[in-house]
């Protein structure tokens, strides 16, 4: 039986990996990766985006009529709205959170830097920003990208994912030990 959670990812990387490779030889990198930037936003803004996205009800013929509507509204064009457009219509829309990923990461790499994955339970303000790209760029000795994501259900903390590196100090996890403790001492 094969992990989907791999095969969504090896699509992803295979996806991105040739949109990177094309906008690399075109010189048009940094205006590409805006272009998947603004595509992201609006998967995290729309939930019924990413249900469109993420369902397989719905036809390839609809998901391409839909995703282009959303592109063209979204004044996404070129390169990018023709790549989006043939993921649907090659029935990998389900792969484009992992394409948008994968691309960043490959981004990341030509540069230099590393991806820093960070969650918090409120929106961080660029300062805060700065003092945890500037604490991870003194620890890692590398220049960091942050991909940040709030999720209000971790009460406060961060929670940093660095490669296969892991900082939990969210309130819940510490609030799910102290639990567990508890459990064990009573």
């Amino acid at each position: 039986m094969t992990d989907r959670s791999s095969s969504v990812s090896g699509v992803s990387e295979r996806y991105a990996s040739a949109l990177f490779e094309l906008a690399k030889s075109e010189g048009r990198l940094e205006t590409i990766e805006g272009d998947m930037k603004r595509v992201g936003a609006l998967l995290d803004e729309s939930a019924d985006l990413r249900r469109l996205v993420a369902s397989p009800v719905f036809s390839a013929a609809d998901q391409e009529r839909a995703i282009a509507a959303v592109l063209a509204r979204a004044e996404i064009a070129g390169l990018v709205a023709n790549f989006v457009r043939l993921v649907a219509h090659n029935r990998r829309l389900f792969a484009l959170p992992g394409i948008l990923k994968a691309f960043q990461e490959l981004l990341a790499r030509e540069r230099g830097e590393t991806v820093a994955a960070v969650t918090s339970a409120h929106p961080l303000s660029e300062a805060q920003k700065s003092e945890l790209k500037a604490a991870i760029r003194e620890r890692l000795g590398k220049n960091v990208t942050l991909e940040a994501r709030v999720d209000p259900g971790i009460l406060g903390g961060l929670i940093v994912k660095v490669g296969s590196r892991m900082i939990d100090t969210s309130l819940r996890t510490k609030l799910m030990t102290m639990k567990t403790h508890l459990k064990e001492v009573g």
